[in-house]
């Protein structure tokens, strides 16, 4: 910038001395001098990339602007001349810096990982090590206040994690025994150990970094569009100029001189960077926008094609449930038993089992002291073990019928369970069932308002599970989804898409699993559900949400049809601005002066108007 400085300044020079002592042949020269200095301080990488184009035939922006000034010098013109190159330098730096800005938003991540991390020691010690030489399956300690040096999962101690770099997630998330923990998030309470589970160079957020630098790599389709336009836009604006420089005298009796300065005012006022710069620069605004809310898009195509999308296919485990069953309910069943003392048994037997359903009751449940000796697994069943000498089962409904314990009451009360989606375990002693336990795969918090704004942006949202239908039913009313279907193989799952794509047309498809990569791979548009997905899942993915809201959906679809509709603002703006100048060149009412603010106007808004995106990802 400090060479443009320079060269704007002898510009300016140039054009005091061409417009106070012009007729003076010693100051004519000395302006000229101060004119060239100025060209060759800003113009200098303009003609080498001018100069490359020409020699290969190819009428590219910096073709035209080198042919532009260098006429305007050898006409006379050179203050002229001077002032459009160093205005033209100045607003390409001013586009590229831009640009720049909406790229390091994503960049600016990696600073956020740390360059060392604390590793234990074969003796026990800990020690700095450097991220790059700490292998997966060691063991690293982060204090409080710190970053996160490298994914991994939590093996001692419990703490509170800020996501937000990773996630966009605003609020911190508790983290415990068996958690992942990703690189560059900020440990915000309690020291805690973790074992790396992935290196440094393919950590969650440097995967982010990767595939959004790849996204920005690849053509979207207005994007496309621009540059097929520009191809042959600026041949055209060569060969009219060139007519305008030839015919001009004979057509319109214009001088020599003044039809080739109209003719190089018109290369200058045509010049396309305006419209060649407004949609990358509106693309990568949105991805970066995107990338710091925890939304990973891969592509500029599929950031576009999301507007078009009309119905959103989700799978609901681990998509709109939380995917992690939990005791939703406990009945005690014996009105004569104390509750407190029945509670306290069921968690005795839970905590022994590792089944999930156990796992759940018992983290449900209110832990004590109660004893259970002579455990024993019933496969297939429950559980069974002793306490102060009396023998209980804690099992399914199966294991009650075959002990004789189930009654016509108890039926109807395990049917209305079933019906809701639940699995119901039952506590039970010699002589009769204690109380009744329901477990269930809750429904994320934010997936009724996430389904509610798909529908307000007209998009149809359908359930497809795993899961028996009359469980998927379940789960889909309590999200709001009118329809869904259960009982689905991986393969039934791609059959569905297949089919709600000629039903409903473009169809996004969100899961998680392994077993959703085909119906994510066959969607015009992959969604993933990241902080619980697989690799899988994510790589077959588009688009990965990184914090697992549902909500994240709604959003990228508003954020691609405001991208749209900026980037045809930018393409409108580019191409009316050119017009008018065009025009008014091709009248002899346009200077070289209006030419060159015409283009770095044009550029500058469309800069400013595409980097409005930036802002546009909410953050609930």
């Amino acid at each position: 910038m400090p060479a443009l400085a320079a060269a704007l300044a002898l510009a300016v020079i140039a054009e005091l001395i061409h417009f106070l002592a012009s007729e003076t042949l010693g100051w004519r020269a000395a302006g000229m001098a101060v004119a060239a200095v100025a060209i060759a301080l800003s113009g200098f990488g303009v003609y080498a990339k001018g100069l490359q184009a020409l020699l290969r035939g190819r009428l590219n922006i910096n073709a035209l602007m080198t042919v532009a000034v260098t006429g305007a010098f050898l006409i006379g013109q050179w203050p002229e001349a001077a002032m459009v190159m160093a205005l033209y330098s100045i607003a390409e730096a001013i586009e590229a810096r831009a640009v720049d800005r909406a790229r390091n938003a994503i960049q600016g991540l990696l600073a956020l990982t740390p360059e060392a991390a604390l590793l234990r020691q074969a003796d026990g010690s800990w020690a700095q090590v450097p991220v790059a030489e700490v292998a997966v399956g060691a063991l690293v300690r982060v204090k409080p206040g710190e970053r996160v040096p490298m994914d991994g999962v939590v093996r001692e101690g419990a703490t509170s994690i800020n996501q937000a770099p990773v996630t966009g997630e605003s609020i911190p998330v508790d983290k415990t025994v068996g958690d992942p923990v990703f690189a560059g998030t900020i440990n915000e309470s309690a020291s805690f150990d973790f074992e790396v589970t992935a290196l440094a160079a393919d950590s969650t957020l440097a995967r982010i970094i990767h595939a959004v630098e790849e996204a920005q790599a690849t053509r979207a389709p207005t994007q496309g569009f621009v540059d097929r336009f520009a191809a042959v836009y600026t041949p055209t604006v060569f060969l009219l100029a060139l007519a305008v420089a030839v015919l001009g005298p004979w057509a319109f009796g214009w001088g020599w001189m003044a039809a080739a300065y109209k003719a190089l005012v018109l290369l200058v006022i045509a010049c396309p960077c305006a419209l060649v710069i407004s949609t990358p620069v509106s693309i990568v605004s949105a991805l970066a926008a995107a990338a710091r809310h925890g939304v990973l898009i891969k592509g500029g195509i599929h950031l576009e094609e999301a507007r078009k999308l009309r119905a959103v296919a989700l799978d609901k485990t681990g998509t709109i449930t939380e995917g992690k069953p939990r005791l939703v309910q406990w009945t005690l069943l014996a009105e004569d038993a104390d509750a407190a003392r029945v509670e306290h048994i069921a968690y005795a037997l839970a905590a022994h089992s590792d089944h999930p359903v156990s796992r759940a009751i018992a983290a449900g449940l209110e832990a004590n002291r109660t004893e259970a000796r002579a455990f024993a697994a019933l496969a297939g069943r429950g559980v069974q073990a002793e306490v102060d000498g009396r023998r209980y089962v804690l099992g399914n409904h199966r294991l009650i019928e075959e002990r004789g314990q189930c009654s016509a009451a108890l039926e109807q009360r395990l049917l209305e369970h079933e019906r809701a989606g639940r699995t119901v375990t039952l506590l039970a002693d010699e002589l009769r069932v204690l109380a009744l336990f329901a477990v269930a795969d809750t429904v994320k918090p934010h997936a009724k308002d996430a389904v509610q704004a798909l529908r307000a942006l007209g998009i149809t949202p359908v359930m497809l599970s795993g899961d028996n239908q009359a469980t998927a039913s379940a789960v889909a009313q309590e999200a709001g989804i009118e329809e869904a279907r259960g009982n689905l193989l991986p393969a039934d799952k791609l059959a569905a898409i297949q089919a709600l794509q000629r039903e409903h047309g473009p169809t996004a498809m969100t899961g998680d699993g392994i077993n959703d990569a085909p119906a994510l791979a066959q969607a015009d548009i992959g969604i993933a559900m990241g902080g619980a997905g697989t690799d899988t899942a994510m790589e077959a993915a588009d688009i990965v949400v990184m914090n697992d809201d549902l909500r994240r959906i709604a959003h990228t679809v508003r954020l691609s049809r405001t991208t749209h509709a900026v980037l045809w603002q930018n393409i409108a703006l580019a191409l009316g601005i050119k017009a008018v100048f065009l025009l008014l060149a091709v009248l002899g009412s346009a200077t070289m002066w209006m030419a060159v603010f015409a283009d770095m106007g044009a550029s500058l808004l469309v800069v400013a108007n595409g980097l409005r995106l930036m802002r546009k990802m909410p953050v609930g």
